[in-house]
């Protein structure tokens, strides 16, 4: 799975680059069709604490996407989020599948 990691308003470091990454990884244990993933880091100017977001798209075959966006206090708990949701949508998209 080719993973791309794109940093918005700062300089990612490689244990964080890395920390994505192996997240993302792990979702070919759920559905192995998975072509690529594109995940963008954000530091959001707020004044709230949560201001880390957290953007991952999927591209899995028949040409479609899957989506999940999450803010969080660190960017590693926005990435967790991400991921389970994505988890979700992986899940439900393997049903489509079956079910064609």
């Amino acid at each position: 799975m080719d993973v791309k990691v794109q940093a918005v308003h700062f300089k990612a470091d490689q244990k964080l680059v890395e920390f994505c990454e192996k997240k993302v990884n792990k979702l070919d244990l759920f559905f192995d069709g998975i072509i690529g993933a594109d995940i963008v880091l954000k530091l959001v100017n707020d004044e709230e604490k949560e201001n880390k977001v957290a953007e991952i798209r999927l591209s899995v075959p028949s040409n479609e996407n899957l989506f999940a966006k999450k803010q969080a206090r660190t960017f590693e708990e926005a990435t967790d989020s991400a991921i389970d949701a994505l988890r979700r949508q992986l899940k439900k998209y393997k049903e489509k599948l079956k079910a064609k």
